[in-house]
């Protein structure tokens, strides 16, 4: 059995991304890690010469890329998201170094058919912090003090190495893993507490602090699976009055 044939689950997803030739340089470090699934939210430049160009011949991986408008498209489907970025940000989730989130990534994948993304934003300002609660895994890399500018490309090559090398060392797990809840899923959930709260009044339409950040920090914490996921949905629904249109 191939052990890297879990990188067919591994969505790559740039997020805003300026200069065209970054996206064919990580199309090239994607390639030579056994990646192929590029997905590109928003990007000011493709198709571009440069891009081809830069990927050194990994036009294939350009060929198919994914074009999509909003970043939720480009998360859909999958069970868990590594949102790389260079600083803490508020009420977000725990940041992991990207040898520990490679390793997470890499027991998901193994025994069970889930998809992953590895997440990363434009060269100027990294990801949004509406972009990073969107994910389940914020993600570091060490990095000097004093300098701490690193390329897009060169931060996917980093994360790509790290995963191939943590899929080709996990154990595969005895019996079969529960499901876990995909993140459109969760953002279902997370859209109808909002909206729950808001009705009763518990949260303030013009100021609704930071209830809704620390709700996503808790479920991600939690690692939410698909039946408890329709559980909380359909619990929901009910203590609100409505009826369930055909599960979550």
């Amino acid at each position: 059995m191939n052990p890297f044939a879990s990188l067919d689950r591994v969505r790559v997803v740039m997020s805003h991304t300026t200069h065209p030739g970054n996206i064919g340089a990580c199309a090239r470090a994607m390639k030579v890690m056994g990646l192929s699934r590029l997905y590109l939210v928003n990007p000011k430049c493709f198709p571009h010469e440069e891009a081809v160009a830069m990927s050194s011949g990994a036009t294939d991986v350009l060929d198919n890329a994914i074009v999509v408008d909003r970043i939720e498209s480009a998360l859909a489907g999958t069970v868990a998201q590594a949102a790389l970025t260079a600083r803490r940000r508020e009420m977000a989730l725990p940041v992991r170094d990207v040898r520990t989130a490679a390793s997470e990534l890499a027991t998901l994948l193994a025994g069970r058919d889930a998809e992953v993304a590895l997440v990363f934003g434009t060269e100027s300002s990294g990801l949004t912090n509406e972009e990073v609660a969107m994910c389940s895994l914020p993600v570091t890399i060490s990095t000097s003090d004093g300098y701490r500018s690193l390329n897009v490309a060169a931060a996917a090559q980093i994360v790509c190495h790290e995963l191939r090398m943590a899929i080709g060392g996990v154990a595969l797990p005895v019996g079969i893993p529960p499901e876990l809840a995909p993140h459109e899923g969760l953002e279902s959930l997370y859209a109808l507490l909002e909206d729950l709260m808001l009705e009763s009044g518990f949260l303030d339409r013009v100021n609704p602090g930071r209830a809704m950040p620390r709700l996503r920090r808790l479920f991600g914490r939690a690692r939410v699976e698909a039946e408890e996921l329709h559980l909380l949905m359909g619990a929901l629904k009910a203590i609100a009055g409505r009826k369930p249109r055909g599960g979550a």
